[in-house]
């Protein structure tokens, strides 16, 4: 599968500018949302806002953007599938290639000594594991990174042929559920605790 469009939605930061960069240096049409759009947008990195794509404004505190059949159909597409590809074309609904999402930081805001339960709550990502869901599941179609020290790998890859390996997207995708699991385990953990007391 060719990297044609990339959707960038990351709370770790860390080094997605460059590799924001490298994607559109690459030819790839760059979607994002909220915070890492401000950041790529600064640094002269062509970016679309993702309300452009949904034709929907982020609501309620940023609580719902990407939950949208013009986020998720293109990345749940089934791309040699003529029925899913002809209800695309229908809907106009363009495929995600490439999904760079990490999750709200729950581990770092339950950690300060003073959170509130509320404050917890409103960093229990939705819409993001959602779009890494949907991505892994995808993974013979999508490239999902989860992991910020898989960019260069990733980039790499595209560079040299436009896409990356199969083994590759199952090893992302593999990374992207652990990822999730991991982040569900942290949660439940959490409120188990807040009912023990």
């Amino acid at each position: 599968m060719q990297i044609k469009r990339a959707l960038i939605s990351v709370s770790n930061k860390e080094g997605v500018v460059e590799f924001a960069r490298q994607l559109h240096e690459a030819g790839v049409e760059i979607i994002s949302t909220g915070g890492t759009m401000k950041a790529i947008k600064e640094a002269g990195i062509p970016v679309t806002y993702v309300s452009d794509v949904t034709g929907f404004p982020e609501i309620m505190d940023g609580r719902v953007k990407t939950l949208n059949p013009y986020i998720h159909g293109g990345i749940l597409a089934v791309r040699d599938n003529a029925e899913h590809v002809a209800q695309m074309e229908k809907h106009g609904i363009k495929g995600i290639d490439l999904v760079a999402v990490n999750l709200y930081p729950f581990k770092e805001t339950i950690a300060k000594p003073d959170v509130t339960l509320a404050e917890a709550i409103e960093n229990i990502d939705i819409g993001g594991p959602a779009m890494v869901r949907a991505s892994a599941k995808n993974f013979k179609f999508v490239t999902i990174v989860t992991n910020p020290a898989k960019y260069n790998e990733v980039i790499a890859q595209i560079k040299e042929n436009g896409s990356v390996d199969d083994r590759t997207r199952m090893e992302l995708a593999q990374e992207a559920f652990a990822h999730t699991a991991a982040y569900d385990t942290m949660i439940q953990d959490y409120l188990a605790k807040q009912l023990a007391k």
